[in-house]
């Protein structure tokens, strides 16, 4: 089976965990222990989030006064280099020495004209209290806004339109290769004033919407977005709270999700099982092997149940 994996921010950092060089490398070698169950006999590409990344290596270039801080996009592609090497490294550690592990920097295209430019959106960085985040705001001029209980910044999110190097991400696949794009939603970039050089973008893409397009445009059999939470659930934290098992996507749609943890993952599952009729699931890394089995997580199909 061909398999895009779109591995959440936990699997980078737990919540509420410093953003240590020790906690990432723990927490990524547990997601490579548990990617390799799902590596053998398959064609795997694996996407990841930044946004603790990006926003961190974003504190630390406007700290710097002697020049303008440097865009999202390079910032971008910085983390998804760090983080590729990590992935890689600990992937190739599981894997049989014959199985190449590589890592490729995925741009992808948005229009210039999106409507998210003018509405910040995507949460990045640290957490901040209300007035540690005021604070911020005021001095670095950053948009700032809630994310689950806390504050943090938050930057322009573009819809992906089309995946770039494609072509370089199949052949691997069709040489065995184990593949690590789209890091972070990819390296937004855009057509210039000319119409026809690229550009790179200040901003970040979303890394579930980038994912399923990913899927779409591979010809994916499966996508399996990777979350810190064991399902899709209704009524999340409440003591009615239940989770969710086989799905439609035209039911799963009708339900309002947070737009800044479930709502992307529930977006780009329903896009992918409704365009190709292929299988999407989110839940729990821990249970990647059951997921693909079809006995864990949110399993969407087109001949899924109600909810």
């Amino acid at each position: 089976m061909r398999l895009v994996v779109a591995l959440g921010g936990n699997a980078l950092l737990k919540r509420g965990q410093p953003l240590t060089p020790g906690n990432q490398l723990d927490n990524i070698r547990t997601a490579a222990a548990q990617l390799a169950r799902v590596a053998e006999g398959n064609q795997l590409v694996v996407t990841h989030g930044n946004g603790p990344q990006v926003g961190l290596l974003a504190l630390e270039a406007a700290a710097y006064d002697a020049t303008d801080a440097f865009p999202l996009d390079v910032l971008g592609a910085q983390t998804d280099g760090m983080i590729g090497y990590l992935l890689e490294q600990e992937l190739a550690n599981r894997l049989p020495v014959s199985r190449v592990v590589s890592t490729l920097l995925t741009r992808v295209e948005v229009d210039p004209q999106d409507p998210a430019f003018a509405h910040p959106s995507k949460p990045i960085g640290p957490i901040y209290t209300a007035q540690e985040a005021n604070d911020i705001a005021l001095k670095r001029h950053w948009t700032v806004g809630r994310d689950g209980a806390s504050m943090r910044r938050l930057v322009a999110s573009p819809q992906p339109k089309t995946v770039l190097g494609l072509d370089s991400i199949r052949l691997l696949l069709e040489h065995g290769a184990v593949v690590v794009a789209a890091g972070g939603g990819g390296i937004p970039v855009a057509l210039g004033a000319d119409g026809h050089n690229l550009q790179g973008v200040d901003a970040v893409i979303d890394k579930d919407l980038c994912s399923g397009l990913l899927a779409r445009q591979l010809h994916a059999d499966c996508l399996i977005i990777a979350t810190d939470v064991s399902a899709v659930f209704l009524d999340w934290g409440l003591p009615q709270q239940r989770a969710l098992g086989k799905v439609s996507p035209e039911s799963l749609r009708r339900i309002v999700f947070p737009q800044g943890s479930m709502g992307p993952k529930v977006r780009a599952a329903c896009d992918f099982a409704t365009s190709t009729g292929r299988r999407a699931v989110i839940g729990s890394l821990a249970q990647i092997d059951d997921m693909l089995a079809g006995t864990a997580g949110t399993q969407v199909l087109v001949d899924g149940t109600a909810v």
